[in-house]
């Protein structure tokens, strides 16, 4: 596709966010046609990536909000999603950011710790209000990916202990201004092995159980996200088997008359329309390695360095024999490499590069390590 808007591309400044709109949206479709099927509710991570024209394409399809801080909710809000489509979650909630949620009254606080339910209380009650709540509950399932991204153990930071329950529920009774409607899991992100999703619909239901022996009849189960994408050949598959995945979850999830199923997605639906096209500064070639020099680094793209995570590397520009490179960023850190021996064709200076399926924690996380200027976005009908 970026072949095709080549003329285009080389008018723009680079480095440069390219995102397919048209993909976007076929994404988005056969999410919601998938997840329809079962009347599921699907709720889009914000965190993947919260620039407004993709925000306004989440609203448009009918995705709610999956927010884990303040300026999030506060985005999905002024972005137009309905404030009974907002969810709160997040380790770390400061008291700032609960007051606006509470007086936007979003739809649930995914709650993460005792402490943090009693400080939600507290808060609630100064505004007269109550905050409706699910809990995190950590399931203890491994979500089999990148240890940074797995956080369903014990040994992770995030939720409640399933030894925490019984003292959990007491202190509810002792919190008028926190109503309990749910329970909530999240086991990791770029989750590809869908038995994960089998092993968590089994703990699930067990947690319902529990539940219901207390003769507690929860309205709403919230399964978190984490289904991964194809990043060694985005092309091959663009858009993820979402029915395989909510097909699953309606095989072997156990869900009670009336209650409601909730997912929060961010990688599937946006990774693949995103691209960052960077422009080659130098070629350093040597004994045994030669290096291709981009004016984009792990600035604009921080998952090589932070995760060891592989993105395909292209060349827009040239069609020559095949050659192998380091391709690297200019930042001051040897960790600024996107991909080691890559084949790209011969490569030359002022070359285009595609780095691809970065429409998730790409543009989002970037920074301005070394004084760097953000890069601008650019957004491609088709």
């Amino acid at each position: 596709m970026l072949k095709q808007h080549l003329q285009e591309l080389q008018q723009h400044p680079t480095p440069i966010y390219v995102y397919n709109l048209e993909l976007l949206r076929r994404t988005l479709q056969a999410a919601q046609q998938e997840a329809g099927k079962y009347n599921y509710h699907v709720h889009y991570a914000l965190k993947a990536n919260a620039n407004a024209p993709i925000l306004e394409e989440m609203r448009r399809h009918g995705f709610g909000a999956d927010c884990v801080s303040g300026n999030e909710v506060q985005a999905a809000i002024e972005n137009g999603f309905a404030a009974d489509h907002v969810v709160f979650a997040g380790v770390g909630k400061s008291d700032e950011e609960i007051n606006y949620a509470l007086e936007q009254d979003i739809f649930c606080f995914n709650c993460e710790s005792k402490h943090e339910l009693e400080v939600l209380n507290e808060l609630a009650q100064k505004k007269g209000r109550v905050a409706r709540v699910a809990l995190r509950i950590n399931p203890n399932v491994n979500a089999n990916t990148h240890k940074y991204i797995t956080t369903g153990l014990e040994e992770n930071k995030f939720g409640i202990n399933a030894w925490e329950l019984d003292s959990v529920l007491v202190l509810l009774q002792a919190l008028p201004n926190v109503e309990l409607i749910g329970i909530h899991f999240h086991i990791g992100s770029q989750i590809t092995d869908l038995t994960v999703f089998k092993n968590l619909c089994t703990r699930v239901n067990e947690f319902q159980e529990w539940f219901l022996a207390r003769n507690i009849r929860l309205a709403h189960i919230n399964v978190g996200g984490g289904l991964g994408v194809e990043y060694y050949n985005p092309d091959q598959q663009p858009i993820p088997d979402f029915a395989a995945y909510f097909g699953l979850f309606h095989q072997f999830l156990q869900v009670r008359p009336g209650q409601q199923v909730h997912f929060e997605l961010g990688r599937a639906l946006v990774a693949q329309c995103g691209t960052l096209v960077s422009k080659v500064l130098y070629i350093k070639n040597g004994i045994t390695t030669n290096f291709a020099i981009l004016d984009a680094g792990m600035t604009e793209l921080i998952r090589p360095a932070l995760y060891q995570s592989y993105h395909k590397i292209e060349n827009l520009t040239s069609d020559k024999a095949e050659i192998k490179y380091d391709v690297v960023g200019p930042i001051c850190e040897s960790s600024d490499c996107f991909g080691k021996a890559v084949d790209l064709p011969e490569t030359r200076r002022g070359d285009l590069i595609a780095i691809r399926t970065a429409g998730a924690y790409g543009e989002v996380m970037a920074s301005q390590y070394n004084l760097r200027h953000k890069a601008k976005a650019l957004y491609l009908e088709a």
